[in-house]
């Protein structure tokens, strides 16, 4: 069976169309079966979209992007920016680069990637994820080590979690990645946590 964090989906396609304002902006997207969430935007997603703080100017990563409600509205936040937004789901990109057209986003890049592996040497202001917990600790754990790695000093990690599939360990993680002073919890809303982890300036 496909997981929606497999590069493949042979699930019959489900499309359907759904409408959410996040962030003030008005925005439609194309979902289908075989995709993460795919009857709505879930709520984890939700609160983590309402804390972001991005830079008009950023460049901005989003990991495992789905069909593209985190990714496009920070590309509405970072106007001057960019934004790429990457996942190893060919059903989602395809989805993402179908919403970014239908919203007129255009200050985006779409790509596959499992994790950050194929990003190079890119580095970020920004990145975001909603790590695909049912990948499992190493997975997600791999994809905070790589966005250390692909940040730049004083840029930000931004993740959400739910406390019961993991959020003591992500934060533990996090902690020694980035050292423990650079680990804020910036809400609690109904058992998710959202993190921003900064990276000290060299």
């Amino acid at each position: 069976m496909a997981h929606y964090y497999s590069k493949n989906q042979e699930v019959s396609h489900d499309r359907k169309q759904l409408q959410f304002t996040l962030r003030g902006y008005q925005l439609r997207f194309m979902s289908d079966a075989g995709v993460f969430s795919k009857d709505s935007i879930d709520y984890g997603s939700r609160v983590l979209i309402e804390q972001l703080d991005i830079a008009p100017n950023a460049k901005v990563l989003d990991v495992g992007c789905g069909y593209g409600p985190i990714g496009l509205t920070a590309a509405k936040l970072a106007f001057e920016g960019h934004v790429v937004m990457v996942d190893v789901n060919d059903r989602a990109l395809a989805l993402a680069r179908e919403n970014a057209a239908a919203n007129g986003i255009t200050n985006i890049t779409i790509q596959s990637s499992d994790g950050l592996a194929e990003l190079g040497g890119s580095r970020f202001d920004v990145i975001i994820t909603n790590p695909p917990i049912r990948a499992g600790k190493e997975v997600v754990h791999r994809i905070f080590e790589e966005s250390y790695e692909h940040l730049n000093d004083g840029g930000c990690l931004w993740i959400v979690i739910q406390k019961k599939q993991g959020a003591p360990s992500a934060e533990a993680k996090l902690q020694l990645l980035f050292g423990e002073g650079q680990v804020k919890e910036v809400i609690k809303d109904k058992g998710y946590r959202v993190f921003r982890a900064t990276k000290e300036l060299g």
